[in-house]
């Protein structure tokens, strides 16, 4: 990574010291191309496995439940062959887990702003981690309750969302490129300007959330993904708003059946999930353009409101456990941070360098910071300017709306009018 521009983090190769990172949603994962060995494997795993009911610290309540918040579709569940990693923890501990899943960063910020929400254990993206940090929001953790941290490779620990590694443990990480049917696009695709290409007009998929979608037009620009300057947002708006006409549709997990049934020919999405299309379909490719892309991680936390902070610490413990990690990256598809963990994964995951990019891919890459209030409100502006084509298009829409308010606020006094001359 270059480390000359602002907002890049270090370099998280094996020697490296440290990073940054963000994620994910993601869909059921396939078998794909799995050999049958391995399926049957993970089948079987959680049977071959000795029971451990005292894995947990001492001090943690074997009654509890404790609630768990994470991305969609990003964790083993038994399904598909694998392993159950949430019934497998209570199996072990009698700890049991309420797991639900949100959609978003932002989604869960909403929730743990609102204070409606009682979750033990969090899984954000990096950026919004320092955002937690900065707001007094997460526990800082009890090592001594997660022995199993010394499983976590050197580059991961102390990065700069989460400086001196009190409040976080990585979870997974990966990089976002581009996928594209060969059937309908011949040439090599080797640039993010490819989404601007009007050969593929109508075929073109787009990131429905605004920081993905900024970040592309930035890579083009030439930009850093963390700028503050107001310029550098207008430049990269207009960008996408000369793309607009030629995107079929702004979508996340809709990507894979729009991909998948031939409806869209080309659409950025991570790495993780590269893998259902690649591995399931012979025609469709995965490239990390090369003006460079976001690099990211999901890490675990608990927040400053957890009831169950033993237990909770209990829970991370066992999902940094290399063997339990193993399994739950084969199911999950994304990259772990852990090196002891790709010896219980297929190989074919370990050595594919859609889910372990080189060195070289990695040194083009750069990552989200938490950024000023001003700056993320600046975002939220432009973007719902640049899905709706611009400015000029936003204020038609509310002339529309404020035109259907009018006819409809002048009917409800027709008829109230009405009602009291019947009346009369």
């Amino acid at each position: 990574m270059d480390e000359g521009r602002e907002g890049y983090g270090r370099d998280p190769r094996p020697g490296g010291n440290g990073f940054l990172g963000r994620r994910r949603a993601g869909r059921p994962k396939l078998p794909g191309r799995l050999g049958a060995a391995f399926l049957i494997a993970a089948a079987l795993l959680s049977a071959l496995m000795p029971a451990q009911p005292a894995r947990a610290a001492e001090g943690t309540d074997q009654g509890v439940t404790i609630n768990v918040y994470n991305w969609g579709e990003y964790i083993a569940n038994g399904t598909d062959g694998s392993l159950d990693i949430n019934a497998e923890f209570t199996r072990r501990t009698g700890i049991r887990v309420n797991y639900t899943t949100f959609d978003s960063n932002e989604s869960l910020y909403s929730k743990l702003v609102g204070g409606g929400a009682d979750y033990d254990v969090i899984i954000p993206s990096d950026y919004m981690v320092s955002r937690l940090i900065h707001e007094n929001m997460l526990a800082e953790l009890d090592f001594s309750n997660i022995p199993n941290f010394r499983y976590i490779d050197e580059s991961f620990r102390d990065p700069d969302y989460d400086p001196e590694g009190r409040y976080s443990v990585p979870y997974t990480w990966g990089v976002v490129g581009l996928f594209y049917n060969t059937d309908y696009i011949e040439e090599e695709i080797t640039s993010w300007s490819s989404l601007w290409d009007d050969r593929y007009a109508g075929k073109i998929l787009m990131f429905d959330n605004p920081r993905d979608s900024f970040a592309i037009a930035q890579l083009l620009l030439g930009q850093s993904l963390n700028t503050t300057e107001e310029s550098d947002w207008l430049e990269a708006a207009a960008l996408l708003k000369q793309q607009k006409p030629m995107v079929q549709a702004y979508v996340m997990d809709r990507i894979f059946d729009k991909m998948e049934s031939e409806e869209a020919w080309i659409a950025p999405y991570y790495s993780g999930d590269a893998a259902i299309l690649v591995d399931n379909s012979d025609n469709i490719r995965f490239v990390v353009p090369r003006e460079g892309t976001n690099y990211f991680v999901d890490a675990m936390c608990i927040p400053a409101t957890s009831g169950h902070k033993a237990e909770a610490e209990a829970y991370i413990n066992f999902l940094c456990d290399p063997e339990i990690a193993g399994a739950n990256m084969d199911y999950v598809g994304y990259s772990t941070p852990e090196t002891a963990a790709k010896a219980y994964m297929d190989p074919e995951i370990v050595e594919s360098p859609v889910h372990y990019p080189d060195g070289e891919t990695l040194a083009r890459t750069q990552v989200f910071v938490n950024l000023p209030e001003e700056t993320s409100r600046l975002i939220d502006r432009l973007w719902a300017e640049a899905k709706m084509g611009g400015p000029g298009e936003s204020a038609v829409l509310v002339a529309i709306i404020l035109g259907f308010l009018a006819v409809y606020i002048a009917i409800l006094v027709y008829k109230r009018r009405k009602r009291k001359r019947e009346l009369a």
